[in-house]
């Protein structure tokens, strides 16, 4: 009953994640340009547009119910079950009247098939992390957030309109889940860990905000699911000396991180014939 109830959540967590950023992108897109150099003014922009604020309160209900179906599921599970988050972004968008291009109804699928495999892939590495001190996850979160600079800055102009800084705010969604798991699991210092939960989350924010009004629901809100998803899972690898199975679990974490990083090229990348969102600027 409990993992059938934290399934369920899992996936009102999914739906209400997407939908939340659909209606966030679709109003952002219409909104005067919102400007780091004037915050206040921009929040109050966002705050006073009521589809924005009902997509934001949809976001929190969905992180909401996804800490609720951790407690309730295995990690594994939830994160598979979250995997449809791309393919539900892509249908709304679809619902919204915007007809999706080849590349990305391919990009889509690949990412939805990429995230699932590493789901069911999860299981056979369910062992707890070695510990590894605070070395690893504050060098991931510290090459997080060099990456995320580089993304939303010089890379911007060689991707999608937007993918760059829904790239960045992917990046720092992730490293705001390893500095989570590195307070949690007592990492030392827990502080600065604990500290740096709010700044990566926070950054993300505003990045994902301004890639609203320059690209479209997928190369901006898709790319940084993806990522969100994607990241944490290898940095348990990586950062947290979690083991690669062995046999067709290998094989199917292999496969998994294969469609996601296709999944996130095909998203990411510039196409011909291109048209901007009505917010771009």
């Amino acid at each position: 009953m409990r993992l059938a109830a934290g399934l369920l959540l899992a996936l009102a967590s999914t739906a209400a994640l997407s939908y939340g950023f659909y209606l966030q992108h679709t109003a952002s897109s219409g909104l005067p340009a919102l400007s780091l150099r004037h915050p206040l003014t921009s929040l109050s922009v966002l705050f006073a547009s009521r589809r924005w604020l009902t997509g934001f309160i949809c976001g929190l209900a969905g992180w909401a119910l996804y800490i609720i179906a951790l407690d309730l599921a295995p990690l594994s599970l939830v994160q598979a079950t979250s995997a449809g988050g791309v393919g539900l972004l892509a249908l709304l968008v679809r619902a919204g009247g915007t007809r999706l291009e080849a590349r990305d109804r391919v990009a889509v699928a690949a990412s939805v098939a990429g995230l699932l495999l590493l789901g069911l892939s999860l299981p056979a590495g369910a062992g707890h992390a070695a510990t590894t001190g605070w070395g690893p996850p504050l060098g991931w979160i510290l090459a997080s957030a060099l990456a995320a600079a580089v993304a939303a800055g010089p890379a911007e102009a060689m991707l999608r309109p937007g993918a760059g800084l829904g790239a960045a705010a992917g990046l720092l969604y992730a490293a705001g889940d390893v500095s989570t798991k590195a307070a949690i699991s007592g990492t030392s210092p827990v502080l600065v860990f604990a500290l740096l939960i709010p700044a990566c989350h926070g950054l993300a924010f505003v990045c994902l905000q301004l890639a609203f009004q320059r690209g479209t629901a997928l190369a901006t809100a898709g790319l940084s699911t993806l990522l969100t998803n994607l990241l944490p899972i290898l940095a348990g690898l990586t950062v947290f000396a979690e083991q690669m199975p062995g046999g067709l679990p290998g094989v199917l974490r292999g496969l998994g991180f294969a469609g996601t990083v296709l999944g996130a090229a095909l998203l990411s990348r510039p196409g011909t014939g291109q048209r901007a969102s009505p917010g771009e600027r």
